[in-house]
């Protein structure tokens, strides 16, 4: 049962229609994960509010219109809610006979950001911009497409019962996939994302069953390769910097440590319950640059306090409580991969996002899944979960 058969899960006669058939205990309507659905639209919800209250006295990025931001957080949410419909309608399993399709989509797009057509925003080189205020970063879709190619990879004679795990030829093919595509987003440089493929590869391999000699080696490459692209000098210097005002908070807190003295200042101010909904002084007085993306989340430290806060961080975690208990309940080693895969995306991003705001994780520039403003990332989060929700749906019903 694969692509547009995904909605007719099974046992569907002609007299079988209209809200009976909707809610009939075998249809997809009732089989949807409903709680990491909810949470996830919360998740939006709340981000529409935070979002409009960083943005609505930013004359100088809103074009002198409040709501100019708002409307389009909300617009991405709906094309982001229709990929996921799209995709559960597709499949994973369909999804799965097209990778090498998807696999060379993802690539020329991440090869069109080094090209002319590319443009640099915030110090990395990941956004093409088609004009109209339309900007796409290709490496967003990246995550889904490793996820899915070596998901294919991994499980192919496993679920064939060929095997009972893959062996060593396999994932060194799959390892191959996914190196490609990394090599071309550090060369933008896009540190934060290939730290987020990086932890989709290893939660992939752990869910594969591969030798734990792979993960330790991934481990081992990984510690390597910050040696060698600190040596190589690879990063840009404000990447450096990033990581010195880390180590080091007070080494230039007017300069590149502004951002994160100023996010923990409004984390901070904002208490229990915090200064109200549109009353925080840092975010009025604009003192947190980038706050509608990457430092949404000081937004509601500042003003929801810590209940609004813990409510975010509560709803991201029924999103990865679900997806891990349908990583766990999968019949087919492929939706567990890809299952895993996403959890595994989810939960760095968010840690790393958070962390940031918190100052005990280096700025990496890395969005707030289902919160922060930007298309490209919350198109590919719906994505995410639409492939979640219909490994969920084609589960058989005995399972």
């Amino acid at each position: 049962m694969t692509g547009a058969n995904s909605f007719s899960v099974s046992g569907y006669g002609p007299e079988r229609a209209g809200w009976t058939r909707i809610f009939a205990r075998d249809s997809v309507a009732r089989r949807l994960d409903w709680p990491m659905l909810l949470s996830g639209l919360a998740l939006s919800a709340l981000g529409s509010l935070l979002v409009f209250s960083a943005t609505r006295n930013r004359t100088e990025i809103n074009q002198g219109d409040p709501y100019y931001f708002l409307i389009r957080h909300i617009m991405n949410t709906g094309i982001g809610l229709a990929l996921m419909v799209g995709t559960i309608w597709l499949g994973h399993r369909t999804l799965r006979t097209a990778v090498p399709i998807l696999y060379g989509i993802s690539l020329f797009g991440v090869l069109l950001v080094l090209t002319p057509l590319g443009a640099t925003i915030n110090g990395s080189r990941n956004w093409i911009v088609f004009g109209g205020g339309f900007s796409l970063q290709p490496a967003e879709f990246v995550k889904i497409t490793i996820i899915l190619g070596m998901a294919m990879l991994l499980s192919a004679r496993v679920d064939a019962g060929d095997k009972k795990y893959p062996d060593h030829r396999t994932v060194l093919q799959s390892l191959g996939l996914a190196a490609v595509p990394i090599l071309i987003v550090l060369l933008m440089p896009d540190l934060g994302t290939v730290l987020v493929l990086v932890t989709i590869i290893l939660g992939v391999l752990l869910a594969s069953g591969a030798s734990n000699r792979w993960v330790f080696g991934m481990i081992t490459a990984g510690v390597v390769g910050c040696i060698a692209i600190w040596q190589l000098h690879i990063l840009d210097e404000y990447q450096i910097a990033r990581f010195a005002a880390f180590a080091n908070p007070s080494l230039d807190p007017a300069g590149v440590g502004y951002n994160t003295n100023q996010a923990r200042i409004a984390i901070g101010s904002g208490g229990l319950t915090g200064a109200g909904l549109f009353h925080g002084s840092q975010t009025t007085g604009q003192f947190v640059p980038e706050q509608q993306t990457d430092f949404v989340f000081t937004v509601a430290g500042e003003e929801l306090g810590f209940v609004g806060a813990g409510l975010i961080i509560l709803l991201l975690g029924v999103v990865l409580w679900r997806a891990c208990r349908i990583a766990r309940d999968s019949t087919e080693l492929y939706g567990t991969i890809v299952a895993a895969g996403i959890v595994a995306w989810f939960a760095f991003q968010a840690f790393e996002n958070i962390g940031m705001t918190l100052g005990i994780m280096p700025v990496t520039g890395l969005p707030l899944p289902f919160v922060s403003y930007g298309g490209s990332s919350m198109f590919a989060v719906w994505m995410a979960v639409g492939l979640l929700q219909s490994i969920k749906v084609q589960r058989p019903m005995s399972a």
